[in-house]
């Protein structure tokens, strides 16, 4: 039986973009319920981001019904039964009520239903299953509402199944179990977590890195991580993961809030070559990927007492943001230092930019070719070794007299 149980309408509910959609499915007298996230955080306090529609109605009638009261209706999934609703740029991913008919452990073929307990059957977590009315009744079916009270995050019916139809929801349970636990995980998950973890290489690594992202983003990703390592989960995804207490001495320290790259690079043993494998196992857009890979290069380790002339030819290789990333994972490496004063250095002093170009050197009369390079890179370590101090005449007049005497 569904319990129900009132809340406040909160200024989300009321807003004039929601109401219009709602009042828009609502007209001929059809439900539409809010569900999924905004229902579990608006009872958390949380901040709601997206809001998430359901309703009886089928797909081609909620574009009708949405199109007839002049909103913008786009058919993200109607195969699926998804619409999106578009109002003053506010998007809402409107559902009809459907059922699982046939799962892969990806994908879903569904079917149509106008009965909600059908529809929350299908969904991965008791707290997940909740829907609400315009007027704040939340519908609860599966006990989530009390799993929110306990803290606890349990699947909907039998875990093992639930997972078989999506293996993400492996991962999501670690995501939603690292936000709300208060009672410790629950027992039958773990169970079939086990069972089941040696299906998780069968997911794109879009969708693993999207999850690992959202751990990450945790204040306190460590006893999750840990969990994860276990159970045996964590070997399926990131085999690499070895360095937990660096990974939570990292996060005491960071300044700017849970980076996922920087964690990961905290939490991984490997090399540069090792980290480019990962990304690519974990398919990072190539801004996270040269990241990553600059945070596990050889030579990295920043010590404690090094010098204000050894940090500034490091700066100068790595840059700025970069080197103070190595800084954080060197003190995270040696939580017992102090590198705040390196790490300020690190921010503030100017990386300077090498004067001289191959145009530089061409002009000199010197043929295109491997010696143009060769030229610049003998002046910049004249340069650095000078500790960046020569201007431009001075470094031109340097490159003069190597072009002339290789010797010199």
């Amino acid at each position: 039986m569904t319990a129900t149980k009132p809340i406040d309408v909160q200024p989300w509910m009321n807003a004039p973009a929601t109401r219009a959609v709602m009042d828009a499915l609502s007209a001929d007298g059809g439900e539409a319920r809010f569900v999924g996230g905004c229902v579990r955080d608006t009872i958390t306090g949380q901040v709601v981001h997206d809001i998430d529609i359901a309703t009886h109605e089928p797909p081609d009638r909620v574009m009708a019904l949405l199109q007839r009261a002049n909103l913008k209706a786009v058919p993200t999934g109607i195969a699926h039964g998804t619409v999106t609703a578009v109002v003053d740029k506010e998007h809402f991913e409107i559902t009809t009520l459907r059922l699982d008919v046939a799962t892969d452990g990806r994908r879903a073929d569904v079917a149509f239903t106008e009965d909600w307990v059908e529809d929350a059957a299908r969904r991965d977590f008791t707290i997940n299953a909740l829907s609400m009315t315009m007027d704040g009744i939340v519908h609860d079916p599966f006990g989530g509402l009390d799993d929110l009270d306990n803290g606890r995050v349990r699947f909907v019916g039998d875990p093992e199944t639930r997972i078989k139809e999506d293996v993400l929801r492996i991962l999501r349970f670690f995501r939603f179990h690292g936000i709300y636990d208060k009672a410790g995980p629950d027992g039958a998950a773990l169970a079939a977590i086990k069972n089941c973890a040696h299906l998780l290489p069968t997911l794109s690594g879009e969708r693993v890195w999207a999850e690992l992202t959202r751990i990450f983003l945790n204040p306190a990703p460590v006893s999750v991580l840990r969990l994860m390592h276990d159970v045996g989960a964590l070997v399926h995804i990131l085999p690499e993961a070895q360095h937990f207490d660096r990974l939570e001495a990292l996060a005491a320290i960071e300044e700017n809030g849970p980076d996922p790259v920087l964690r990961l690079a905290a939490l991984i043993e490997t090399d540069k070559a090792g980290a480019l494998k990962i990304s690519q196992r974990l398919r990072h857009s190539n801004h996270d990927r040269d990241r990553l890979a600059g945070l596990c290069v050889d030579g990295g380790m920043i010590t404690e007492d090094i010098t204000e002339v050894d940090q500034r030819r490091s700066i100068y290789r790595f840059g700025n943001p970069l080197y103070c990333d190595l800084v954080l994972l060197s003190w995270a490496e040696q939580p017992n230092a102090d590198y705040r004063a390196v790490l300020a250095y690190g921010r503030d002093w100017p990386r300077p930019e090498f004067p001289v170009r191959g145009s530089d050197v061409l002009a000199l009369g010197v043929d295109r070719g491997p010696a143009v390079g060769q030229l610049v890179e003998q002046v910049e370590e004249w340069w650095i070794e000078e500790d960046f101090r020569p201007d431009r005449a001075a470094c031109l007049e340097k490159l003069r007299k190597i072009a002339s005497n290789p010797s010199a």
